[in-house]
């Protein structure tokens, strides 16, 4: 298959791609448009973004997939760690025949999408990272104990609702480690050196209030790291702050989302025609 970013015409495509031990469902719209991957929430799945793709419309190439053990498809795995989940972004790409390509990020996908951005400069037309990829020091240990309780307390009736794809396939345990995973890579002094570097075109698309198994202003503290990522890098902006509270933006707030991909899109033509 030809990688192409732009001028592919490639159809409409739904099925599996095999990465490692593990299987990934994956939807393609295919079409000449700018290709745009969409990078999911820690445990949540690609319809989350039938929304933006739906205000986006058929002008862009959607690329949507689940990660490993989410969904109803996408098959379990040894590994969920946050290094395979970004390398995962590149296998999706590859099995799609595409090169270069917007990512677009949701929470925790926000992280992966600004790591995949800063790996690939020139690979990445750019990224929106929808209230996620912030750098902020929230993990201590008391944290960790309380998202081991979350999980825990929450396990007891996930595997009820996994035959419906709304909860992963993995233990508890495993979601817990995954979450504390997420805040030490969300350190300052992980993912601050990681924006840093990006020189290709980044918006933020911030949302409002509470997130699930925060407290109080935690959310809004994070939030609040952005604006230094911001001034050191001016490759980087807050395309818009909306009133959605972090799990409803993608329902409610959809159109700022994708304002900002076409925001993005069109700063990597711009700067294309000064190569």
């Amino acid at each position: 298959m030809t990688k192409n970013s732009t001028s592919s015409t490639t159809s409409q495509w739904t099925g599996m791609v095999p990465v490692d031990d593990s299987a990934l469902a994956v939807t393609d719209t295919g079409g000449p448009g700018i290709p745009v991957v969409y990078i999911n929430g820690q445990f949540a799945t690609q319809g989350y973004w039938r929304r933006v793709i739906a205000e986006l419309g058929p002008g862009w190439r959607h690329i949507t997939y689940d990660e490993r053990a989410r969904g109803k498809k996408s098959k379990p795995s040894a590994d969920y760690s946050f290094e395979t989940v970004v390398r995962d972004v590149d296998v999706v790409l590859a099995a799609r025949g595409v090169d270069r390509a917007l990512v677009v990020g949701w929470s925790y996908g926000g992280y992966v999408a600004g790591h995949w951005a800063n790996r690939n400069p020139g690979r990445a037309l750019g990224a929106v990272l929808v209230d996620g990829g912030g750098p902020y020091d929230w993990m201590d240990e008391a944290m960790e104990e309380r998202i081991r309780k979350l999980f825990r307390r929450i396990g007891w009736f996930s595997p009820l609702l996994r035959p419906t794809g709304l909860v992963p396939r993995m233990t508890a345990e495993q979601q817990a480690i995954s979450n504390i995973e997420l805040g030490r890579i969300s350190r300052e002094r992980e993912m601050g050196p990681v924006l840093d570097n990006i020189t290709v075109p980044v918006r933020f698309v911030l949302a409002s209030g509470v997130s699930f198994g925060s407290k109080g202003d935690e959310q809004e503290r994070i939030r609040a790291g952005v604006a230094a990522v911001t001034a050191r890098n001016a490759n980087i902006e807050i395309s818009a702050k909306v009133p959605s509270t972090h799990g409803s933006i993608l329902k409610k707030d959809f159109r700022a989302i994708a304002a900002a991909v076409r925001e993005v899109a069109a700063l990597d033509r711009a700067r294309s025609r000064k190569r």
